[in-house]
């Protein structure tokens, strides 16, 4: 394997693991945070694609897709509804590390839809559940606002698994560029209609926090996902799972650095337990859970 890949997945991680603190850092409402992260994403993204379809005519999606894309874009809404403001309710390690148990429940879906998993990959969510417990019991001591950002990460996770699941099979007819525009923009309007019925403010924010919002479209929403993307052409899906979980230590680092912010003492053991059954997820499910690679934060 050449070195340039590993760099690649290197760079990939360092940029998904920045989402959690940028976020943390910017000052503006949770909601208007998502859409714009994800406005900014369709508004680069569409006029591309719109050239794309226009030129390639057979790559147009009929109605089914559609359908299924309009479906992946309010799951992903949903995703991004509940992470984020989660993100400034809790840690950033803890929010974190709970939205990344995604892997779990998009193979639970596989498992109620028919699919058969080994016993390590059941001991494996065991350990999971036993270091999220861990983590949200620390919180417990905390106050009762960082349980509920608990609760809203592993709800965004939920979410992020069905969408995942929805997008896997559109994913085998149609191009990633179609399918995350119309994604991306689906997702966007449904979060602005969120905003504007909850009266989140669309504006009037610094200019740092504009800077880091376009710095979190370009970093973890494209370059992030862009470069796994482009390693899983010559890395197994399981290696590229398995290195994104370093995205938890490197984000609570970041958080730690740059915002002063560290989770419970208590909470550390639980994300190590946490990660390790995540680990063992990833490596037993290998060979049954598709799409598994597919942590959008």
């Amino acid at each position: 394997m050449s070195r340039a890949t590993w760099v690649m997945l290197g760079v990939a991680v360092a940029a998904v693991a920045t989402s959690g603190p940028m976020i943390a850092a910017i000052v503006a409402p949770p909601l208007a945070i998502a859409f714009w992260r994800l406005g900014l994403a369709a508004i680069v993204l569409t006029p591309i694609t719109t050239v794309r379809l226009w030129r390639q005519k057979d790559e147009r999606p009929d109605r089914r897709t559609l359908g299924a894309c309009l479906l992946a874009g309010a799951l992903l809404a949903g995703h991004f509804g509940f992470w984020i403001p989660s993100v400034t309710m809790t840690s950033v390690a803890t929010s974190t590390a709970l939205v990344c148990t995604q892997p779990i429940w998009a193979a639970i879906i596989a498992a109620i839809g028919g699919q058969r998993f080994v016993r390590r990959f059941w001991v494996g969510v065991l350990l999971a559940v036993v270091g999220a417990t861990a983590m949200t019991g620390a919180d417990v001591s905390v106050s009762g606002r960082a349980l509920a950002g608990d609760a809203l990460a592993v709800i965004g996770a939920v979410l992020m698994a069905a969408y995942v699941t929805v997008g896997s099979r559109v994913r085998a007819t149609t191009s990633t560029t179609t399918y995350t525009t119309f994604c991306y923009g689906v997702c966007a309007l449904v979060l602005l209609v969120v905003c504007l019925v909850s009266g989140a403010d669309l504006g009037g924010y610094p200019a740092h926090s504009w800077l880091l919002l376009a710095a979190l479209t370009l970093g973890p929403q494209f370059l992030g996902h862009s470069l796994i993307n482009r390693v899983l052409a010559s890395l197994s899906a399981t290696t590229v799972s398995v290195a994104i979980l370093f995205e938890v230590p490197g984000a609570a680092l970041l958080a730690w650095i740059f915002l002063g912010q560290a989770p419970p003492a208590l909470a550390w053991p639980g994300m190590v337990v946490l990660l390790a059954g995540l680990a063992l997820v990833v490596f037993a499910g290998r060979n049954a859970q598709p799409g598994h690679v597919e942590i959008d934060v």
